[in-house]
């Protein structure tokens, strides 16, 4: 066995046997902010076979207070995430196999990057993709570990189907919140507490120690020093459409989607989400103006930042004006309005 893995085989629930598992293993990664890069360098040094990293953005100044892959040239250079986390990880751990997609991803990207996969790891920004891995996870059978951080709060739950309820299945009980990072902020040490608790989940599930894994969804607040466990296994639904006896796996579906176009013949972008909400333009205002210029008038908010001005009807409907780009509008979109 390699030297380099001594100190982690000579933990004895891991041992050279789970060391061995480890480097057959397959790990898809959604995400390379925060939680992505935490977890990815963990696993990538800890000897995992493949890293497959998805991200659709590029490394900012902002981002290297948290992110730890990331160097100010990155930033400089715009580098696409994916790629500078790729680049990093290969100096930390020439022996991983590791694979970078620059993806907005959805559906269909999922279905031809779940092959051979043995766990993915929640690393995102946004509800949307975050439903979108746990119909794909429960279609396929593949264990996804949830992770979600702001401001000084974390949490994280371990998702196996036909044994724990899924995310559909949580979202009408447990508050899984609406800020984001950029809203509200965030300590760098929130976010590494979410990925200890991810790849400490990750590394039980791929040496196949499934009688150590945590079944209680777990939350903390290091600011208030709080921390809850709550078991959480009476909420598994029988009706699920996306885990229960008769799946229809729904947020694969394209109506059940967050739609984006662009504008014809306008450098506008427009974001709808999958179904109506009205929104409360007012609590919103308050939380960006800090942020940017707000206009508001009873039928929508218009917010302008970074050159772009996003305009938010009641109904969620959002045009994001100065860019035709959908990956972009999408990032900001989620950035900013949650």
């Amino acid at each position: 066995m390699n030297d380099r893995y001594s100190r982690q085989t000579l933990f004895a629930p891991i041992g050279e046997k789970g060391q061995r598992r480890l480097k057959k293993k397959h790990v898809l990664l959604v995400g390379a902010g925060a939680l992505g890069t935490g977890n990815a360098e963990s696993l990538v040094r800890g000897g995992v076979g493949k890293i497959t990293i998805v991200d659709r953005d590029y490394v900012e100044w902002s981002n290297l207070q948290r992110q730890q892959l990331f160097v100010e040239s990155d930033a400089i250079e715009r580098i696409p995430k994916a790629i500078a986390a790729k680049k990093r990880l290969q100096q930390v751990n020439s022996e991983v196999e590791i694979e970078a997609h620059i993806l907005d991803v959805g559906p269909q990207e999922f279905e031809s990057l779940i092959e051979n996969v043995d766990l993915i790891i929640d690393a995102t920004d946004n509800f949307d993709i975050r439903m979108i891995i746990n119909d794909i996870s429960q279609k396929y059978g593949v264990p996804w570990i949830y992770g979600s951080c702001v401001g000084s709060y974390g949490i994280s739950f371990t998702i196996i189907p036909n044994q724990t309820p899924c995310l559909h299945c949580l979202m009408e009980t447990v508050p899984i919140g609406g800020l984001t990072c950029d809203t509200a902020g965030i300590i760098s040490p929130a976010a590494n507490m979410v990925v200890v608790y991810q790849t400490a989940e990750a590394l039980k599930i791929l040496t196949e120690d499934w009688g150590a894994r945590r079944e209680k969804l777990v939350s903390f607040d290091l600011w208030k020093n709080e921390e809850s466990k709550i078991n959480v296994s009476s909420l598994r639904k029988a009706d699920c459409t996306s885990c229960g006896v008769h799946p229809t796996y729904p947020f694969l579906d394209y109506e059940n989607q967050t739609k984006s176009a662009v504008l014809c013949g306008r450098d506008s972008v427009q974001i709808r989400p999958a179904k109506k909400e009205k929104r409360d333009l007012e609590t919103i205002a308050q939380t960006l103006s800090s942020m940017g210029k707000v206009e508001q008038n009873p039928f929508l908010l218009s917010f302008t930042v970074e050159k772009k001005r996003l305009v938010l009807f009641q109904d969620g409907r959002t045009l994001i004006h100065g860019t035709k780009n959908i990956s972009e509008a999408k990032t900001l979109y989620h950035r900013y309005l949650g």
